[in-house]
Order: C-alpha cells, then structure tokens, then sequence
C-alpha cells in the first residue's frame, strides 16, 4: 500500500519537478538577455559620447584650418595683387621709354630720309664727274672703256695666276713635308726592322774539276757524255780554256741546279757514262724537289705566314731559283712580306693580309713559263685555288696595276715591293737597260711645250728640266712638272721613285762700257 502510494507520488513530482525548472530556466535566462542588452545599450551610449566628442575635436580642427587656409590664400591675394602693382608700374615705365624710342626714331628716320636725298644728289654730281674724267682718260690715253677693262683684268690674272702658283706650292711643299716625314719614318722603321743580304745570281754555274783531264772524261768519247748530259738535264755544258772550271748555262735556275749538283757528283764519283748520267739526274732531281720544299717552308716560317696550302709553299720554294735582274725571288718575297707586315702596323692596316700577300705577291714567277698570263695574274689564280681571302688575293694581282686595288693592304704590298728592289744593291740593271731608260726619260721631258733642255740625274732617279720663262709663268712650270711625272707613271716601268724637277730662272745680263 505504501509502495504503490510512493509510486503514484514519484510520478507526480517528477512532471512537476520538470515543469518548475523550466520556469525556473525561463527567467534565469530572460534575466540574462535583459542584462546583456542593458550591457549593450550601455555600450552604444558611451560609443556615441565618444563619438560626439571626436566630432566636436574634428569640427574644432576643421574651423582652424578652414582659418588657417582663409588667412593664407587672402596674404597670398595680397601678394600677389601687390606683384600685379609693380608689374603695372613697369609696364607703364616701358610704355614710356618705348614711346620715347620711337620718337628718337622717326627723328632719326627723317634725318636719314634727308641725308639720303643729299648723298643722292652727290651720287648724281660724283656720276657726273665721273663720266667727265673718264671721257678725259679716253681722250688722254686713246684707250677705249673696253680696251682698258682687258688690261686690267690682264694685270689683274696676271697677279692672281702668280698668288695662286704661290699657294700651290705653299701647299705642295707642307703637304711634301710632312708625307715624306710620316712616309720617311715608317719605310726606315719598316727597313731597320728587314735586314736581309742579297746575293747577285747569273745563267751560268760554275762546277770546278780536279784536274783538267777530267774536261777529257766529261766529254767523252766523240763528245758521247757530254751530249747525253745536256740532253738529259736541259742545260748547256761549256768546257773551255778555263782552268779546272766547267760552266753549266741555262736559263731555267732549277734545272741549272739539278744540273750542277749531278755533274758535281759524277766528278766525285768518277763513273761518267750515259746509263748512269740519267740516274744521278733522276737521283738529284728528287733532291731538289725536296730542297724547294724545305725552302718554301722555311720561307714562311721567317715570314711568319702559318697554314698555308702544301702546294702553295711548294711553289713558293721554287722561287729559290728564280732571279730578277739578280735578286733572288725567294729572299725578295720574304722581305717584302716583312716590309708589308710593318708598313701595315704603322699604319694600323691587316698584318696578316699584308704579311701574306707579300710572301705570295711573286707567286707567279714561280709557275712554268708555258702557262699563259702575267706572273700577277697567275699568282692570284693559284691563291684563290688554294682557299685564300679575297684582299690577298686582290693584292697579289694589283701589285703591278694590272687590276684595280681594292684595299690599303693592296697598295701597301706594292710599296712594299717597291721598297725591297729599290734598296741599294738588291737589283743590277744591264748597260743597254739604264741606258735607255735614260734616253726615255729625257725624250718625255723634251716632248713638252717650253722646254730647254733637261738631264737625267742620280741614275735616273731625277729629272732636272730647264723651260723658257718668257714662254712659262710659275703655274705653267707646275703643270709641266705635274704632266711629265703622269706620263713617267704611265709609259714607264722603275724601282723606286723618280724626282722631276722643273727649273724656270731669269738671268739680266748688262755690260759695262
């Protein structure tokens, strides 16, 4: 009884346990929102107080800029109004000066205006006078206006023909000067910095003999050795009165050597006889070949020319044997291509280009005279087969004029060419050759209008001519000097420079009685 009473009591406490806490979470939490938004009222109270003092601050700030600016701006008006002022009074005091100036000028215009008319009237009066003296002249000296005007103007071309002859040679003279210095120092730098000896070649070789029973043996039975030996070396043999001496004469220098190197062993070996001529020939043209080798390799290595073509350096060997009046090919090439390689760092040009074509610029000479064309021509030809670039290739054809020259290089090649068989010793020129390269210096000389007479100087390096000068004024002697060193250049071949020199001098002669 009692538990079923307790049971009924429990469930009746439980509904109304939850029933009062849930009225009691009610108000505990309406109390709770209440108080937060009393917190947050609070809050937005304050945060608009703050708000309306920062507003008042920022206002207050505002007002005093606001002056601030108001007072500036009316200082900078006041200022500025003060600027316009003076920039008025300036204005009205240039006004005035202005107009005072153009008074002073229409013053002075009329005054001009007014000289004018008197300087007219004295043009028309000197006009007058003019015209006056000058019938007067006519009259006195029975000249007409004319007549008179070509005197003067003849007198008057007459002195600027001598000023003008005067400044040209002014100017020849400094521009002489200072060319043969710049010139004068390069070439001695360039040839100071060359030495190389020249030794004079012939046609002809000499082999000496033991004894001159050994001519007997050279010639042979019936003269059989010594037709087998020329026949098969191409040369001439001259045994003749000389003592122990035996000439081998030929043009060709490489087969002269192959000739002399073959008798001069079959002397030593004492076995002369046709079957071993030809072998020892054989034998000693080997030897040569390789000497022409040895001899262009060389040769570039003393010109400092690297990587050339094999067959480039054979044929530059050759010139070992080549002359030209007496100065051997080989020697002159090297040399020139020294000259060059200096002349061309004087002159900041292409070392290498000019080192080159130097060496090579006689290429030509070297090649076999049955090939048709100028040693300059062949020379390029063979450069350009062999893979070499076109300025070396141009100066090695141009170094006679024969084509044009394209490049410095080019010209300093042929200067440098120039150079090398001009220097002493280097060439010998027979008799008849100078002999009539003197003859043909003097005809071009006495071919021109107003010449005397005219000589051949220093070998032929200078040409003194003597001319009228009644005929010939001092222009005319330039121009004739000028002509005569065109024609030289275009009608004949030299080392070297030639000197022309034109002499017009004027002799009073007076005899006392």
């Amino acid at each position: 009884m009692n538990s079923g009473i307790l049971f009924w009591l429990i469930l009746i406490l439980i509904p109304v346990s939850l029933f009062l806490g849930l009225v009691v979470g009610y108000f505990y939490k309406q109390n709770q929102v209440e108080k937060a938004q009393q917190i947050l009222k609070d809050t937005a109270e304050r945060t608009l107080e703050d708000a309306k003092e920062k507003a008042k601050s920022i206002e207050i700030q505002s007002r005093d800029q606001a002056l601030e600016v108001i007072q500036k701006a009316e200082s900078e008006v006041a200022r500025r109004r003060n600027d316009l002022n003076k920039e008025e009074d300036r204005l009205q005091k240039r006004r005035e000066e202005l107009d005072n100036r153009v008074e002073r000028l229409e013053r002075r215009e009329q005054n001009l205006n007014k000289r004018h008319s008197t300087v007219d009237k004295r043009a028309n009066e000197i006009d007058i006078l003019h015209a006056k003296e000058l019938e007067e002249l006519q009259r006195i000296s029975n000249l007409s206006t004319a007549e008179a005007r070509e005197i003067l103007l003849a007198d008057v071309e007459k002195g600027a023909r001598v000023d003008m002859a005067r400044i040209i040679r002014q100017v020849e003279m400094e521009a002489k000067e200072e060319g043969e210095t710049r010139a004068r120092k390069i070439i001695s730098s360039a040839i100071q910095r060359v030495a190389t000896d020249h030794v004079p070649e012939i046609t002809t070789s000499t082999v000496e003999i033991p004894s001159d029973e050994m001519k007997g043996r050279i010639i042979g039975r019936n003269g059989r050795n010594i037709h087998a030996f020329e026949q098969a070396a191409g040369v001439d043999v001259i045994v003749d009165d000389t003592p122990e001496a035996v000439t081998i004469s030929s043009f060709d220098s490489v087969r002269r050597e192959v000739a002399k190197r073959a008798l001069t062993k079959l002397i030593q070996d004492g076995r002369i006889h046709p079957a071993y001529i030809e072998k020892v020939l054989k034998k000693e043209q080997k030897e040569v070949e390789r000497a022409i080798e040895e001899a262009g390799e060389q040769a570039v290595y003393e010109a400092g020319v690297p990587a050339l073509h094999h067959e480039l350096i054979r044929t530059l060997g050759r010139l070992k044997y080549r002359t030209s009046y007496g100065q051997n090919q080989l020697h002159h090439s090297v040399e020139t291509a020294k000259i060059a390689s200096a002349i061309a760092a004087e002159l900041g040009a292409d070392v290498d280009n000019a080192r080159t074509a130097g060496l090579l610029h006689d290429l030509g000479k070297a090649i076999d005279h049955s090939v048709e064309g100028t040693h300059a021509q062949l020379g390029a030809e063979l450069a350009k087969r062999y893979g070499l670039n076109a300025k070396v290739v141009n100066a090695i054809a141009s170094h006679h004029h024969e084509v044009e020259q394209e490049s410095v290089e080019a010209a300093i090649v042929e200067t440098a060419d120039a150079i090398s068989g001009a220097r002493p010793g280097a060439r010998r020129e027979s008799l008849e050759q100078y002999l009539k390269r003197i003859r043909s210096l003097e005809e071009i000389a006495n071919s021109q209008k107003g010449v005397i007479q005219s000589y051949a100087l220093q070998a032929g390096r200078e040409v003194r001519i003597f001319v009228h000068p009644e005929d010939i004024d001092d222009l005319e002697a330039i121009q004739i000097a000028r002509g005569i060193a065109k024609n030289i250049e275009e009608t004949m071949q030299y080392p070297g420079q030639i000197k022309v020199t034109v002499i017009r001098e004027t002799r009073a002669v007076e005899y006392a009685k």
